[in-house]
């Protein structure tokens, strides 16, 4: 496995190392030992699977008090996956990074607690799989808006379709953050 650093610190691009042959393929994708050497010395206790249409995008999603690691790939399809900074003690405190995941790259990204998450989909169509370090906590999560201007994120899609809970995040400015 290879792990390529980002600007933002923690967040993390992991390439696997992938074995093809005429039957298909076949890689890791997570290996404890291999991740702390790499310094993401965390354990997982939840995996999450999502399916979405072109133009969907989800997030930007945290939990306040039991912040989640995620260790997020695209199995199917295309996204553009986003990562914010939410650590106010960080040198690149509301910062974002983004890149796309997808079943033909096979990237990963390792979105760190502190961080907010989102993605849209730039595919027909997308699954996404991602391991959590910790239990998605409903009255714990928060939302910030995906086109909250301070952050200008600069999504793939112009007119996302998005869930009620997106619509109504709140600004960058009246986020709760982490310290």
């Amino acid at each position: 496995m290879k792990f390529i650093p980002t600007e933002l610190p923690g967040l993390v691009i992991v390439e696997p190392q992938v074995f093809g042959d005429d039957r298909g393929f076949f890689m890791e994708t997570f290996q404890r030992p291999k991740f702390a050497a790499a310094g993401i010395d965390v354990e997982f206790v939840q995996d999450n699977h999502s399916s979405s249409r072109r133009g969907v995008l989800r997030g930007l999603h945290y939990q306040l008090t039991r912040p989640q690691g995620k260790l997020v790939r695209a199995v199917r399809g295309a996204i553009f996956d986003v990562g914010i900074d939410l650590r106010r003690s960080s040198p690149t405190f509301g910062k974002w990074f983004g890149l796309e995941l997808s079943e033909a790259n096979r990237r990963q990204l390792y979105v760190p607690p502190g961080f907010a998450h989102g993605f849209c989909v730039i595919s027909d169509a997308a699954e996404v799989i991602y391991k959590c370090t910790d239990v998605w906590v409903p009255q714990d999560e928060r939302t910030v808006l995906w086109n909250d201007p301070t952050l200008a994120v600069k999504w793939p899609v112009e007119s996302p379709t998005i869930s009620a809970k997106d619509a109504n995040g709140v600004r960058f400015e009246q986020a709760d953050c982490f310290a």
